[in-house]
């Protein structure tokens, strides 16, 4: 498909509210998605696909960026599979945790996210899903690594068929199937997370846990952090540079570009 060819939508978006940086990133997808076959994943998981490209690129046409943006949440909703194939056990393991079930996380992440990502960055998603998240961040800004921590098998064996897909190279993605309560969140420069648990009960000890690693880092990752149960555990020593009451933003208060 060819919608874009020839035309730029990031004006448009630009004009209807976006940050300049951010309408051009938003563009950049919507192409990357007009411009892909359907994806050939085992199983079928992706069956409105299709449908779903079709309404997108029919609302390029009609060139108003307000149904644009809403034809390509849905493609991006589908693709992020709210209806996740978890087993009986994961669905048992997550529902004693209080985890969210695989809910998307949004586009805002996503076009945010670029100031606070080079090329030499690790990132990682504890609860990646199918990794659909971390995959698009390697898409809009490549970095030197990308880990998804998921409790679902089936998930990473799909979100590998995308990283396939989306021409990610597999050097830059590793999935790490577990429990995100068992997995350290150090190393990083970037984390990003969406209420991988509540905060009591276990879930309580894993933010506890959590903030204390980060905050032993010699240089702390900026974190992005959707339904934020986060902030009470951290210290002074992060502060927030962004909130909408979806998408919460940390970075360390002596944060500097050389940090990332």
């Amino acid at each position: 498909m060819s919608a874009l060819s020839g035309r730029d939508l990031g004006p448009g978006f630009a004009a209807s509210g976006w940050p300049a940086d951010e309408a051009r990133r938003l563009a950049g997808l919507i192409e990357l998605f007009l411009s892909l076959p359907g994806p050939a994943i085992p199983g079928g998981s992706f069956p409105d696909f299709a449908r779903l490209q079709d309404r997108l690129e029919t609302s390029v046409r009609g060139n108003d960026p307000e149904a644009i943006e809403e034809r390509l949440l849905e493609l991006y909703a589908h693709l992020h599979m709210n209806e996740a194939p978890y087993s009986a056990d994961e669905r048992r393991r997550m529902d004693a945790a209080g985890g969210y079930w695989n809910h998307a996380g949004g586009l805002s992440p996503l076009l945010k996210a670029a100031p606070w990502i080079d090329e030499h960055t690790a990132s990682v998603d504890f609860g990646a899903g199918n990794g659909l998240q971390g995959l698009l961040l390697q898409v809009l800004c490549p970095h030197a690594r990308t880990v998804q921590i998921e409790i679902s098998a089936r998930m990473a064996e799909i979100g590998e068929a995308l990283r396939e897909w989306l021409g990610v190279s597999p050097d830059r993605v590793d999935w790490v199937v577990d429990d995100v309560r068992n997995v350290p969140a150090t190393g990083y420069g970037f984390i990003y997370l969406y209420r991988p648990v509540r905060p009591d009960g276990p879930g309580r000890d894993f933010y506890t846990r959590f903030a204390r690693e980060v905050e032993s880092e010699a240089r702390p990752p900026v974190i992005f952090s959707i339904a934020d149960c986060l902030r009470g555990f951290l210290s002074d020593r992060y502060e927030v540079f962004y909130g909408d009451g979806h998408l919460t933003c940390f970075r360390p208060v002596d944060y500097s570009e050389s940090d990332s």
